[in-house]
């Protein structure tokens, strides 16, 4: 994981999405493909709160974010909850 330095210059061209479940309360984060700076062609998944969108990016590689979510999907995680 890494905080995406000078963002704020692309960060409004990066295609945001959040789950369909999301509640209207906002208490979600929002996802976005974007291209490695440090790893040229390296596929980075960028990561913002929904609620300030302003805010800090944080980015992870794209088999570690599908890890990730593939653990949520199996249940891995939910002795967390």
């Amino acid at each position: 994981m890494s905080q995406m330095h000078g963002a704020n210059a692309g960060r409004d061209q990066l295609a945001w999405r959040k789950s369909r479940r999301s509640g209207y309360q906002g208490n979600c984060v929002e996802l976005a493909t974007a291209a490695g700076s440090a790893a040229p062609g390296a596929n980075l998944v960028a990561m913002r709160n929904s609620r300030e969108p302003q805010g800090a990016i944080l980015a992870f590689p794209a088999a570690e974010m599908a890890a990730f979510l593939g653990a949520i999907k199996n249940g891995e995680l939910d002795d967390l909850a």
